[in-house]
């Protein structure tokens, strides 16, 4: 077993206090992402498991055994960070191996599990090259690697992937990902790159100055997340908001006003919402259309259209100022500062109150599968 426990961990630098009553149960077999703005203290976190860094208060638990002041050597993790830290007079192979000569593992052991680790990570024609003669993601891999071997109860990964470039990033998260299958290994992976959480996490753990937002798999943060801050920082591109006013609201829909002029319906309970209340109404791309200005009565000004092939990210500007990003097909065609029409799919929107917390939707009983509206 390699379960985590943390009990309402503090960290304070300097007066100044870091990570604020942080509670968070890891399972075995896990692989969980922290992911957040800089600053945010995830590698804060990361670090305070690791024994990096001192803890001010809380309790940080392995298997049910207390190890908040336990030093880093004796607590069973292995941490692979930023900087691939390598020996670089070393071989691959003595690189690997460096930490189980020190502690005075039989060499035949040793052997054996570097061997076995170089398999995995399909570095085995590498093992007697320095890392000077390697490529990023090859000396990543030994920093990995180097891991492995000590066959710890939890890895720790500090933005390992930041150093790459956008093909050997895509390359290494495939194979983090396989690696996690083939070890069945207990994984913690610090990124504020959302796309990495996104695809790599069993569970996602959205941190914001110090305190956790909400904890989730992948699909359960970007269909319900809590707040606008994870609605606005969880999906590529990100969510689009634009401001309205509360018309009348009940348990089943509420009606608003936009900041343009434009009122609409939503299936949305609106209990405890007031009529005049400030609210926010949030769309991802994919749940915007464009459509012809006469069919629509929530008109856009076309700015920046972004041609990926597949789709086009069409960026637009709302009358009230609002910028949105529509998904459209990859062969769509418009010319900057064009006037255009937006259809939304009510169904899709998430409305946050005035402290920006997300209000449920309401199941839709009807076996229509176009819920899409033009306003």
């Amino acid at each position: 077993m390699s379960d985590l426990n943390i009990k309402n961990l503090k960290k304070v630098f300097e007066g100044i206090e870091i990570i604020k009553g942080v509670d968070l149960e890891i399972k075995d077999h896990e692989f969980v992402v922290f992911v957040g703005p800089s600053g945010c203290g995830k590698s804060t976190l990361l670090r305070l498991i690791a024994g990096l860094e001192e803890v001010t208060s809380g309790q940080i638990f392995l298997d049910n055994n207390e190890i908040t002041d336990m030093a880093p050597a004796k607590r069973d993790l292995a941490m692979v960070f930023q900087t691939y830290a390598l020996y670089p007079h070393m071989t691959v192979r003595k690189n690997m191996s460096f930490a189980l000569d020190l502690a005075g593992i039989d060499k035949r052991e040793i052997d054996a599990k570097v061997s076995d680790a170089a398999r995995i990570l399909e570095l085995e024609p590498l093992l007697e090259r320095k890392p000077k003669a390697l490529s990023g993601g090859q000396r990543q891999r030994v920093a990995i690697g180097r891991a492995i071997v000590r066959q710890p109860k939890i890895f720790l990964f500090d933005e390992p992937l930041s150093n790459l470039d956008a093909a050997l990033r895509v390359q290494m998260r495939l194979e983090l990902a396989r690696l996690h299958q083939e070890l069945s290994a207990t994984m913690i992976y610090v990124t504020h790159d959302q796309v990495e959480a996104m695809t790599l996490a069993s569970k996602v753990v959205v941190l914001n100055a110090g305190r956790v937002e909400q904890v989730g798999s992948p699909l359960e943060l970007y269909h319900h997340p809590v707040n606008r801050f994870v609605a606005g920082f969880i999906g590529t591109p990100k969510m689009g908001f634009m401001e309205g006013r509360v018309v009348t609201a009940n348990t089943s829909e509420v009606t608003l006003t936009l900041g343009c002029g434009h009122q609409l319906t939503l299936p949305i309970n609106g209990e405890g919402l007031v009529a005049g209340g400030h609210v926010t109404l949030g769309v991802r791309p994919e749940h915007l259309s464009i459509t012809s200005p006469e069919e629509s009565g929530l008109l856009a000004s076309l700015t920046v259209s972004e041609h990926l092939g597949a789709d086009t990210f069409c960026y637009v500007e709302m009358a009230a100022g609002e910028l949105l990003t529509v998904r459209a097909g990859g062969d769509f065609q418009g010319q900057y500062g064009s006037h255009v029409g937006l259809k939304i799919d009510l169904s899709q929107c998430h409305l946050f109150d005035e402290d920006g917390l997300a209000r449920k939707r309401i199941q839709q009983t009807s076996t229509t599968t176009n819920h899409s509206v033009a306003i």
